[in-house]
């Protein structure tokens, strides 16, 4: 564990740590509770977090003044990238994928043809965890825009491709 925060005889104390210039106490120690605030979240900040009171003359036994929260700094996706895999002729069976570089929780991927006739897919032709939608078959009226959405409950990105058949 690495100490980022502190009060000791009336002094708040942030120490060295990629926290300092992001952290501090909500209220003033003295008269409130002692929550902590962190600006500015970053991925990494997400861990344990541990609160220890100590109270001088306090007969408490060790251990029982301390409080633990876990911390899961969530992250939206990042704007996907869409590829057409194969051959898109009349007959053919080609894949379309979506996929984002980062994202807490994994996002889940939902692929839907816009122009010119609005469609939505379903398993097993969509893979809504990799990101895939097969198509088979391939017809002229199967031509059009596929848009490809990446969400997560931090939030959401899209991407999207023109399949000419």
């Amino acid at each position: 564990p690495v100490q980022i925060l502190t009060y000791l005889d009336g002094v708040v104390k942030v120490e060295e740590t990629e926290l300092k210039p992001r952290v501090g106490f909500l209220y003033p120690v003295v008269t409130h509770n002692i929550s902590v605030f962190i600006n500015a979240t970053r991925e990494r900040d997400s861990g344990q977090y541990i609160c220890t009171v100590n109270v001088v003359d306090d007969a408490t036994p060790m251990g029982r003044n301390v409080g633990v929260i876990n911390l899961t700094v969530l992250v939206p996706p990042a704007v996907p990238a869409c590829q057409l895999h194969g051959n898109p002729t009349v007959g053919a069976n080609v894949t379309l994928s979506c996929s984002s570089k980062k994202g807490k929780p994994s996002p889940m991927y939902q692929w839907q043809r816009t122009d010119p006739t609005p469609q939505v897919f379903f398993p097993p032709a969509q893979d809504l965890a990799r990101g895939t939608l097969r198509l088979t078959n391939l017809s002229l009226e199967m031509s059009g825009l596929y848009v490809c959405t990446a969400e997560n409950r931090a939030g959401f990105e899209k991407c999207s491709i023109v399949l000419e058949v």
